[in-house]
């Protein structure tokens, strides 16, 4: 498969985050970060000219190059580029390549493919990081966009007794599927799915995704509530905060907080 690459002049943190997001909304799938510059993925046979213009017109400055990759080696780029990710003294997340990471209270080992929630990105890390503040024992969790199953795998850890991780995408669910395996995992079911299920209720609920997924799934994360369950939502901007807090409010679920890292934000809420 051949891949449009899209190597973009940035002038700040911020500018770069704020692409990062709305290309991920267009389907771009892997982005490398260097000063000044943003590197962006996205499979030729999906990529939209149409869609992009609308990207190019959300940007006061928009400076870059394309051009084509033939067949990218995932496993071999995201080996070459992944280093392990230590939030506070909570979590570690590595590969099986690394050495055993000391003084932390949890490790996380994942093979680092092209899935997203390597920890690396501001949303992942935030997620990782309120989790610790959450009682998942003798909880049913269910890990909405679970990309490389980090989120599950770590509920499960920290106590809960029953998790399903759904994505999308098949890539995903075969990558979050051997990270289960790899973190000798039992409790989680790993299913591939395009929307929230609304068959039974969680405890709590992880989604970090991006703005109009969540948005758009409000309701079905409404009726997989119950009085008491916590909401983690990930995978926005600053900007899209009071969408967030209208769309809850809407659906009635009760903000809690907001916690930001850079551009990125993530929100607690609750049934």
């Amino acid at each position: 498969m051949n891949y449009l690459q899209f190597d973009f002049e940035t002038d700040t943190a911020e500018e770069a985050d704020q692409l990062i997001a709305l290309l991920s909304e267009q389907g771009f799938e892997g982005f490398e970060e260097t000063d000044n510059f943003l590197k962006a993925f996205i499979p030729e046979a999906i990529f939209s000219e149409e869609a992009f213009e609308l990207v190019k017109d959300m940007l006061p400055v928009f400076r870059y190059t394309r051009s084509t990759v033939e067949n990218i080696n995932w496993n071999e780029k995201w080996e070459q580029d992944f280093e392990p990710v230590i939030v506070d003294s909570w979590v570690a997340i590595r590969a099986h390549f690394h050495e055993t990471i000391f003084n932390v209270r949890h490790e996380i080992i994942i093979t680092p493919k092209m899935s997203f929630g390597t920890g690396h990105h501001a949303t992942t890390y935030l997620m990782v990081q309120q989790m610790e503040q959450i009682d998942f024992r003798e909880k049913t969790v269910i890990d909405f966009g679970t990309g490389t199953g980090v989120l599950a795998i770590l509920a499960e850890m920290v106590g809960a007794t029953k998790v399903l991780a759904i994505d999308n995408d098949e890539w995903s669910i075969t990558n979050a599927k051997e990270n289960v395996e790899l973190n000798h995992c039992t409790k989680i079911t790993v299913e591939l799915q395009d929307a929230m299920p609304a068959r039974e209720k969680y405890d709590v609920i992880l989604a970090n995704i991006n703005l109009n997924v969540i948005l758009a799934n409000l309701t079905a994360i409404s009726s997989a509530s119950k009085p008491g369950t916590k909401i983690l939502l990930s995978g926005f901007l600053k900007q899209d905060e009071d969408a967030i807090k209208f769309g809850l409010s809407q659906h009635g679920l009760k903000y809690i907080s907001t916690f930001p890292r850079g551009e990125w934000i993530m929100i607690i809420a609750e049934a």
